[in-house]
């Protein structure tokens, strides 16, 4: 596991991306989530925010 620091956040897939949007799935996909209730720590930059704002009714989110 990464170590988490100041301009990180933790994301966690707890809905599934089966028969969602393609783009959605994606953007979960670019996150690095794999399977349901997996978390990743991601930088915390204008991109990532705007992947997590996306799919936000998929995920999880807390500071790291």
């Amino acid at each position: 596991m990464t170590m988490a620091g100041p301009g990180k956040v933790r994301v966690t897939l707890v809905r599934s991306v089966h028969g969602r949007l393609r783009s959605h799935a994606a953007c979960v996909r670019g996150l690095g989530l794999r399977r349901m209730h997996h978390s990743v720590v991601v930088e915390d930059t204008p991109a990532v925010r705007g992947m997590i704002r996306k799919v936000a009714y998929l995920l999880r989110e807390e500071p790291a």
